[in-house]
């Protein structure tokens, strides 16, 4: 490339500095970063391990249709469902809604001694918000405690979200409450929670069927993420600490960010083992 003339010089003193770092840029060539970002994943406090799964792909899931113009083939729903990380639900339950003689809610295994999980395990998994706390006076809200952790060291936002890919005959009685924060400063443990619009009709959940979506958001849209097996260290473990329970002390854990931000070690992410190649998840 030819050396920049006297007027190219001029121009570039005359203007702004943001516009001069581009120019300097565009002249040698700006170093090209990394179309894929690492995303870590980990079970943290797991009890009976086995039964959670590790979070799969839902990309290329189902029978495709050789035709030229199938819908499996748009790129916009390829692009959609290349992004979505999906989690299989851990156990075999239904769960129903009841009040007690002094109509305090109240939850119970449906299954009883049909049930393949004890209820006393069962009731340790499960949590009924407190009435008080509920979006509808006539809407209870369950919440299933995961062990599931995800990470990243770049600005990356996580999205949980329904199976909006998958079909249930027996729809659940209400909707999975979403939710989205960044993963990089607030890499908290995941909650399942569920807002009962007809509490009339017990929660049935099966294991291995897909229970909730991840979607993961960069600075870039176009990068595609690359989910990896992270490795829970010290480093991760003392700073895990200072985000849990926050929620009991402050209202809006969100004013804490800078917080986290301040205290964060400048890696979090130590990966443990590949778990899913770039060219799973669409890139």
């Amino acid at each position: 490339m030819p050396h920049p003339g006297p007027h190219s010089w001029r121009q570039a003193k005359s203007a702004s500095r943001a516009v001069w770092r581009r120019w300097i840029d565009g002249w040698r060539g700006a170093v090209p970063r990394s179309r894929v970002v690492d995303v870590g994943w980990l079970l943290r406090h797991a009890k009976a391990s086995f039964i959670w799964d590790a979070p799969r792909p839902v990309l290329n899931k189902g029978q495709r249709s050789a035709h030229a113009k199938a819908v499996s083939g748009c790129p916009a729903v390829v692009d959609h469902d290349s992004r979505l990380i999906e989690v299989a639900c851990p156990i075999d339950a239904r769960i129903r809604f009841q009040r007690d003689a002094r109509g305090r809610p109240k939850l119970e295994n449906a299954l009883g001694d049909a049930s393949p999980i004890r209820a006393r395990h069962l009731g340790q998994m499960l949590q009924l918000v407190d009435e008080r706390e509920w979006r509808h006076p006539q809407r209870p809200i369950l919440q299933i405690i995961t062990p599931y952790l995800f990470l990243a060291d770049e600005p990356v936002w996580l999205t949980q979200l329904p199976p909006v890919h998958a079909y249930s005959p027996v729809p659940w009685p209400g909707v999975l409450i979403g939710g989205r924060y960044p993963i990089d400063v607030w890499p908290r443990t995941l909650m399942w929670a569920f807002e009962w619009h007809d509490p009339s009709k017990d929660l049935s959940l099966k294991r291995g069927e897909p229970w909730f979506v991840v979607r993961f958001e960069t600075m870039d849209p176009s990068r595609k993420t690359r989910l990896v097996h992270a490795e829970l260290t010290p480093a991760l473990e003392d700073y895990l600490q200072g985000l849990e329970g926050v929620s009991n002390y402050v209202r809006g854990t969100f004013s804490l960010f800078n917080v986290a931000r301040s205290r964060r070690p400048q890696r979090l992410l130590t990966t443990a083992a590949p778990f899913i190649q770039a060219a799973a998840t669409g890139e």
